[in-house]
């Protein structure tokens, strides 16, 4: 995998496109209401609610017939094909471990495979996390489990703001150039039994950096029925 990593030097470009966007152009990617694609922060279910300080993009990649390509940015314009190219690889990756993970629990290879089928969901989101002046009063995303099967994340280099649960403390994720985070979502907590759990996680902000990642989703086709 790491031979590949050199197509995703493309992605800083991302950071400073959206966040100089202007708002026009901005509004020509957005999410719709109570749609998860496109380019916004959280959807508004509630007049309560507390919204993560963050924004984000998120576009459906595979299958490629259900892609909705005007929410893909136009610039730069190698955007498309290195999405494709790294969700491709990366979609190899996570098959190849669903493998491991099946002989680990003396199943057969494809078991875990065969429950995603051959049109699983693959979604992206690269996630732009802006400075706060308040990180111990916001988070830049909150307290969660991934619903997806597996889900891998490109962190940022320098900033570090992912934390994970472990005996009820917050621990953060520490940031390795050049590296994917490699997170189980519930779905394959329900696949595998309870053997591979689904982390609680969360995001925290930062005072004087931008913070971007990119991860990449990957879930079952919505009809099929999973289980151990």
């Amino acid at each position: 995998m790491a031979c590949h990593l050199h197509i995703l030097t493309k992605y800083v470009k991302l950071q400073n496109i959206f966040l100089h966007f202007r708002l026009r152009k901005k509004q020509k990617y957005a999410r719709a209401p109570n749609e998860s694609e496109g380019y916004g922060n959280d959807m508004v279910v509630s007049e309560n609610q507390v919204l993560d300080w963050s924004y984000r993009l998120t576009l459906r990649v595979f299958p490629k017939e259900k892609r909705r390509l005007a929410l893909w940015p136009e610039n730069p314009s190698d955007f498309s094909e290195t999405l494709e190219e790294f969700s491709t690889k990366v979609k190899s990756m996570m098959d190849y471990l669903l493998k491991c993970m099946a002989r680990s629990l003396n199943l057969e290879e494809g078991s875990f495979l065969d429950q995603f089928g051959k049109q699983s969901l693959l979604q992206a989101r690269v996630n732009f996390y802006p400075r706060c002046s308040r990180p111990d009063l916001v988070l830049g995303v909150k307290p969660h489990t991934d619903r997806s099967g597996i889900t891998t994340l490109l962190q940022d280099k320098e900033v570090e703001g992912l934390q994970v649960l472990i005996d009820d403390k917050w621990v953060n994720v520490p940031t390795i150039p050049d590296a994917l985070v490699v997170n189980l979502g519930d779905q394959m907590q329900i696949m595998s039994n309870g053997i591979f759990k689904s982390p609680m996680h969360r995001v925290v902000t930062n005072t004087k950096k931008l913070r971007m990642s990119i991860a990449i989703f990957n879930e079952p086709e919505p009809e099929n029925e999973i289980g151990k």
